[in-house]
C-alpha cells in the first residue's frame, strides 16, 4: 500500500490506528475462535468476512506505523486463542456478539475519520466505515431472517406536532414523570444491548478464567451487568414498553478457557469504557431528571470498575501502553522513556 503524504501521522490519527489495531487483533482471536466452534453455515459465513477484513486492517496499520518509523504494538496473537477449547457460546450469542462490535467499529471509524487530516488515513477509515456497513447490513440480515433480533420499542404518533409546555416536562423522582421520549428510549435500548453483551461475555469469562483475581473481577463485572440492566428494564416497564430479552442462557457451562486472561481483561475493559462513552451521550440527551441521574451513578460504577481492571492488567504486565506525548520534565533531566 502507498502512501505518499509527508506529513507525519497526528496524536489523533496515530491513536485511531493504534486502537483499531490493538481491537483487530482481538477479533482475529475471537472469530477464529468461532469459526471452530460455529455450525450455522450464514453466522459462520459473516465471522469468515469479519476475519478477512480484520487480518486485512492489521496488515494495512502495520504499514502505516511503518513508514512513520512507529513501534508495532504487541496487541493479540495466537499465543492469545485456543482453538482447541470447547464451546463457551451458542451459535446465537456469536450472531449477537458480531452484531454488537460491527456497531462498535462503526462508532469508532466515524469517530476517527472525523479527526484525521492526512488524505491516506481518511480514506483508509472511509473505507473501514463502508466495509462494517456492509458487514451490518449482513449481520441484521441474517438476524431477521431468523427471528433472532428484537425490534426496539414502538411509539404511536400523535395527532399534531406539540410544544414542551410545563416544567414537569423534566421531572424526574417527584411528581408525574411524563412518558419517555423517543430519544431516550433509544439510547436505553441501545446500551440495554450492549449490557447484555458484556453480561454475557463476563458470565462466561468468569468460567474459565486462569486466576482467581480475574474470576472475581468478571463475577463483579456480571453483577454490575445485571444491575444496569436492571434499572433500564425497570424505566422501560413504567411506560409499559418491551425490552430486549437476556443473553445469559447463551451462556455455555464450559469451563475450558478459549482465551488468555490478557485477552479477556483488555476485551471487558474497552466494552466498559466504551458504555462509559455511551452513557455520557445518553445523558447528554435525556431530558428526564432520574434518567440523568441514572446515567451518573451507573457511569460512576462503571468508571471505577474499568479503573480496577486497568490495574490488575499493569500488574500482571498486561497493559500495553498507548502513544504518549513526550514527557518534557523527564527530558530535562536526561531521561528518555
Amino acid at each position: 500500500m502507498e502512501h505518499k503524504s509527508n506529513a507525519k501521522l497526528t496524536a489523533p490519527e496515530l491513536a485511531g490506528l493504534w486502537g483499531q489495531f490493538m481491537n483487530d487483533t482481538i477479533a482475529i482471536c475471537f472469530n477464529k475462535y468461532a469459526l471452530a466452534i460455529v455450525e450455522d453455515p450464514e453466522i459462520k459465513s459473516i465471522y469468515e468476512t469479519a476475519l478477512n477484513l480484520s487480518q486485512t486492517h492489521v496488515k494495512t496499520i502495520k504499514e502505516f506505523f511503518e513508514q512513520e518509523k512507529y513501534p508495532i504494538p504487541q496487541g493479540f496473537t495466537e499465543q492469545d486463542v485456543n482453538l482447541e477449547a470447547s464451546r463457551l457460546y451458542t451459535d446465537t450469542f456469536f450472531l449477537n456478539y458480531i452484531y454488537v462490535m460491527t456497531m462498535h467499529g462503526l462508532t469508532g471509524y466515524g469517530v476517527a475519520l472525523g479527526v484525521s487530516a492526512r488524505q491516506d488515513i481518511r480514506r483508509y477509515f472511509s473505507n473501514c466505515n463502508i466495509e462494517s456497513i456492509e458487514l451490518y447490513n449482513t449481520i441484521l440480515d441474517v438476524m431477521l431472517s431468523k427471528g433472532l433480533y428484537t425490534r426496539p420499542p414502538y411509539i404511536n404518533p400523535p395527532e399534531i406536532a406539540g410544544l414542551a409546555e410545563k416544567q414537569n416536562f423534566l421531572t424526574g423522582w417527584f411528581g408525574d414523570r411524563r412518558p419517555l421520549t423517543s430519544t431516550e428510549i433509544g439510547n436505553i435500548n441501545f446500551n440495554m444491548i450492549k449490557t447484555y453483551l458484556s453480561k454475557a461475555l463476563t458470565l462466561g469469562f468468569s468460567q474459565v478464567a486462569n486466576t482467581q483475581e480475574v474470576r472475581e473481577y468478571f463475577v463483579r463485572g456480571t453483577k454490575i451487568s445485571s444491575k444496569h440492566t436492571e434499572v433500564f428494564s425497570s424505566v422501560f416497564s413504567e411506560d409499559n414498553l418491551n425490552f430486549p430479552i437476556s443473553w445469559d442462557s447463551m451462556v455455555t457451562n464450559s469451563t475450558n478457557t478459549p482465551f488468555s486472561d490478557k485477552l479477556m481483561m483488555y476485551h471487558i475493559g474497552f466494552l466498559t469504557t466504551s458504555a462509559v462513552a455511551y452513557y455520557g451521550a445518553a445523558l447528554a440527551t435525556s431530558q428526564r431528571r432520574d434518567l440523568a441521574i441514572h446515567y451518573t451513578r451507573l457511569t460512576a460504577e462503571l468508571m471505577k470498575y474499568a479503573e480496577d481492571g486497568t490495574n490488575i492488567m499493569i500488574k500482571n504486565g498486561w497493559m500495553e501502553k498507548p502513544p504518549t506525548a513526550d514527557d518534557r520534565m523527564a527530558l530535562s533531566k536526561g531521561k528518555k522513556k
